[in-house]
């Protein structure tokens, strides 16, 4: 039997930037200062600053806050990322969390709620683990 992921072929996935992945049930974006610090020089404030305004501590953790409909407070209303550029590194790993890629039937979920996934650009085994391991989704 192999130890080969079900996914050691690779997968497919082209960021549509439609805000799918960005919006609708509330949840968490969990940022490192090193993040934060980043998103504040790209919107022109404080690392301060920016924490207090966007930023909420969940435990000992931080996550950027949402409008109350599940939103990512950067959600614009053509639904655009407007940090896209600087966006924290589980953003960066979408669709590659272990959440979506336990089993494929996880994976056809996730193709089933976001456009790009399982579309486009093929990924392989190496880049997507490497992605995975970033952060723990």
């Amino acid at each position: 039997m192999s130890d080969l992921p079900w996914y050691h072929a690779g997968l497919r996935f082209t960021c549509t930037e439609c805000g799918d992945c960005c919006s609708g049930t509330p949840g968490y974006v969990w940022v490192t200062n090193e993040e934060i610090a980043a998103l504040a020089a790209l919107v022109g404030i404080s690392a301060d600053e920016f924490e207090e305004k966007y930023c909420r501590r969940v435990g000992v953790r931080k996550s950027l806050k949402e409008f109350s409909n599940g939103d990512c407070v950067f959600l614009d209303g053509s639904r655009r990322c407007t940090v896209y550029e600087a966006r924290p590194r589980q953003c960066r790993t979408w669709p590659f969390w272990d959440s979506n890629l336990k089993t494929p039937e996880d994976w056809k979920h996730t193709c089933g709620v976001c456009p790009g996934s399982g579309k486009g650009q093929l990924y392989q085994l190496e880049e997507i683990d490497a992605r995975r391991g970033v952060v723990k989704v």
